[in-house]
């Protein structure tokens, strides 16, 4: 793989625990890892603007291949400079291949099934898996599409993000092992066509990340770890059914890690919530993208530092019970929202239908979800995450 000193991964030190930080460094920057990745699906973390999401502290952001190439289009991007001139954005960027999205709304099932949703009654846009690629119609005008692991490649090569991620298929939970074994191995065969084409294009200023799948198999996890591993993946992302419910994901997540390389940094695929952030930090995670803390925001939740204080991790602003609350929204939290708006003037401005409301919510879940990583972090430094683990699920 070209790659020169714009890119490196270094574990700094590992607790006790097994969790481990490091430096990250990409062309936009360097990430000191754990990190959370804020996902800005369309090409924005919806609420908030490039300023306010580094006023929070923010080090990464995820965009999505398959939302970007659908509209505005990869050549509208290119012509308009790339994702990071054109969201404004300068540090760094990862986007995913767009085969998440194509099977999860093409067949309503892995979205559904790993955010615990059984039923799926939306439009079904996936036509055929072929060992060629994917077929599918947009859903902004209905053509028929094709993504092909070379075109997802050419695709993410001009959205100019720093780390990119090959095709793969993502099985849903109900499948059966045969069949999930059969995906497992096209997955392979695509990611060896994508990292041929990414090399073909590379200039030494993207990375390209193995995804590891198998499903809830251990041998098939573990045969997958040993290809990524294999093979000259800069990083490895951990994707795929994860399991029918957050015991058995957990579960999935600490086979994957005992079994996958050390050296490289290693992403958990769209999951981001406060308990599986500590199980996954102390199986060795380097980071983490999840939708949850800015669409948790723009529905009125408020995430709190003390997770089980509301019995949920948070507190709906929305509530009638807001109403005259003159407290900050979280009075541990040292972001601007905190500091200037009460729970009260928030509550008035989401029943108003204001869009102050979210966006103020929406800053200070991105701060809350950095704040947390910065504490994670120096606790590794120190020997182990008990300390802040208890700070947050007590």
């Amino acid at each position: 793989m070209k790659m020169d000193s714009r890119f490196s991964f270094e574990v700094l030190c590992q607790s006790e625990d097994g969790a481990r930080r490091g430096k990250l460094k990409t062309p936009h920057g360097t990430i000191e890892t754990p990190a959370f990745i804020f996902c800005g699906t369309k090409g924005t973390v919806k609420g908030l603007c490039a300023e306010q999401l580094r006023s929070c502290g923010t080090q990464f952001v995820l965009a999505n291949t398959y939302h970007l190439h659908l509209r505005p289009g990869e050549d509208t991007v290119a012509a308009l400079g790339g994702l990071h001139a054109m969201m404004d954005w300068h540090g760094p960027l990862l986007t995913d291949s767009g085969g998440f999205q194509i099977f999860s709304l093409g067949q309503g099932s892995v979205a559904q099934e790993i955010k615990s949703h059984r039923t799926f009654n939306g439009p079904r846009t996936l036509i055929a898996i072929e060992e060629d690629g994917a077929l599918f119609r947009s859903y902004v005008d209905g053509s028929l599409r094709k993504l092909t692991p070379e075109t997802a490649m050419a695709i993410q090569k001009k959205l100019g993000a720093d780390i990119v991620l090959p095709l793969d298929e993502c099985t849903p939970y109900r499948v059966d092992k045969s069949y999930t074994a059969a995906s497992m191995a096209r997955s392979h065969r695509w990611e060896m066509r994508s990292l041929d084409e990414f090399q073909r294009l590379n200039d030494g200023f993207q990375a390209l990340y193995g995804i590891i799948q198998g499903g809830i198999y251990g041998d098939l996890r573990g045969e997958s770890c040993e290809f990524v591993g294999a093979h000259n993946f800069f990083g490895q992302a951990i994707g795929g059914s994860l399991g029918g419910s957050s015991t058995e994901m957990e579960d999935v997540v600490s086979m994957v890690c005992e079994k996958k390389e050390r050296t490289k940094p290693t992403h958990l695929l769209g999951i981001g919530s406060i308990p599986h952030i500590f199980h996954g930090v102390r199986n060795g995670i380097d980071s983490f993208d999840c939708v949850h803390p800015t669409r948790l925001a723009r529905h009125g939740g408020a995430l709190l530092t003390n997770f089980k204080s509301d019995g949920r991790g948070h507190i709906n602003l929305r509530n009638c019970r807001f109403a005259r609350d003159n407290s900050p929204i979280d009075s541990d939290c040292d972001c601007h929202s905190c500091k200037s708006a009460s729970r009260g003037y928030i509550h008035h401005l989401l029943k108003s239908g204001e869009t102050l409301g979210g966006q103020l919510l929406c800053m200070h879940n991105v701060r809350f979800m950095n704040a947390l990583m910065e504490r994670i972090r120096d606790a590794i430094g120190r020997g182990g995450t008990a300390s802040v683990e208890e700070l947050y699920l007590a």
